[in-house]
């Protein structure tokens, strides 16, 4: 096994910050300069590095960690209480709008599959709106809980169809739910019987003995839940990444509080995702990016618009659902715009896709360069409007170290 071509990929990922440090306006989440990196160092520019085992085992693995940090950001109290008919209605409508775009899409011979960019379309990049509402201070504020809410349930969602629909072990659909349900009822006996388990004093007391020790107790078990739920995924014939996104959702059920009551933890997690393996994941979707079938004709470029048109009518317009809870005109346009900012699960969509010939190397390379642009662009005009939204209620806006991932 050679580390050459893993040695670049790393070297990029260390670079990324460096340079954002060093251009401090510059608008850009590291996740979009890692992909855009592995495209200009990769066969479509320089071709400099390619994908070999070692750098494609651990894209993937850093993708399951991806999902796994997804699922770790969902908080199921947003997702239940008075806000939660809201969150609702906003998710029927999103998926109601993904059926009609992918039907029509189909119909202009824009997509293979309907069902596939339709469930591309429906997520929302988590991981990036929590420092986002942190910095403005909205977190805790009804248009905060609210996108937060939305963009959990599209989440879920977006992971569970792909996971149902295109897996690369056929079975029906009906078997599939039962499948689904099964493997739903093994995290919820997961999370009853840590929470038993944590009752013990005996192993409370050795977790948080062995916690911060070279044991790192804490994440070893983490890490066993992870590659179990995600084995587990496996042998039920859906994608690796459903049972890592579970896995990161039973989690945050076990311990609701855990950046509050261990803070350390969720901090080493995150050196372990954002500091090694998920960079990997992204500098490598980049490389592997076919920027040729991109830029084939004009056709595929004007493409790259419609489907981030796509984004925001399918996840912004939903967003319309929250002014009945209170928020200003100029806060359920930036609910909007963040709940429209999607990057992950659209390259993990077209990935799975391209593998299962369910769309076209030009429309998975036009709707990946959608997402990129809308992890640019939406998050920076919602900025504005929430700091407009700060100075007309009075609120002053919370310092937070978050940054975008």
């Amino acid at each position: 096994m050679s580390y050459d071509n893993l040695l670049i990929v790393l070297a990029v990922a260390a670079g990324v910050p460096f340079l954002l440090a060093m251009v401090p306006r510059l608008p850009v989440p590291g996740a979009v300069l890692e992909i855009v990196a592995g495209v200009v160092l990769g066969p479509a520019v320089l071709n400099v590095v390619t994908v070999d085992a070692a750098v494609q085992s651990l894209s993937i693995i850093g993708l399951g960690f991806l999902l796994f940090l997804a699922g770790l950001e969902i908080d199921i109290r947003q997702l239940r209480g008075p806000r939660a008919r809201l969150v609702g209605l906003g998710l029927v409508g999103t998926l109601a709008l993904a059926a009609i775009v992918g039907l029509l899409l189909r119909v202009a011979g824009l997509a293979e599959s309907p069902l596939l960019v339709g469930t591309a379309l429906v997520a929302t990049s988590l991981g990036l709106l929590v420092p986002i509402l942190k910095d403005v201070g909205a977190i805790d504020r009804p248009v905060g809980q609210l996108t937060i809410g939305g963009a959990s349930a599209g989440e879920i969602s977006a992971v569970v169809l792909l996971s149902l629909f295109f897996s690369e072990h056929s079975s029906g659909p009906g078997a599939k739910l039962l499948l689904l349900l099964s493997l739903a009822g093994l995290a919820m006996l997961i999370v009853l019987a840590s929470m038993r388990a944590g009752r013990s004093m005996w192993l409370s007391r050795a977790v948080e003995m062995l916690a911060d020790t070279s044991a790192q107790v804490r994440v070893r078990l983490t890490m066993l839940l992870v590659v179990g739920l995600s084995a587990m995924a496996l042998h039920l014939g859906f994608e690796a990444i459903l049972g890592a996104f579970i896995a990161g959702a039973v989690l945050r059920l076990i311990d609701p509080d855990a950046e509050q009551t261990h803070p350390q933890f969720h901090l080493k997690l995150e050196g372990l995702g954002y500091g090694f393996l998920v960079p990997v994941f992204f500098v490598t979707s980049g490389i592997q990016f076919d920027l040729g079938a991109l830029f084939s004709d004009a056709e595929t470029v004007l493409r790259v618009p419609m489907f981030l048109a796509a984004l925001l009518l399918v996840r912004g317009l939903p967003a319309l659902a929250y002014r009945s809870a209170g928020l200003s005109r100029a806060e359920v346009m930036a609910s909007g715009l963040l709940q429209a900012t999607s990057l992950p699960v659209i390259v993990a969509a077209a990935t799975i896709g391209l593998k299962l010939d369910a769309i076209r190397p030009e429309n998975a390379a036009a709707l990946v360069a959608a997402g990129l642009l809308s992890v640019v662009v939406f998050p920076l005009l919602a900025l504005r409007l929430l700091g407009r939204s700060t100075v007309q209620t009075g609120r002053r806006p919370m310092s937070s170290p978050g940054g975008g991932r």
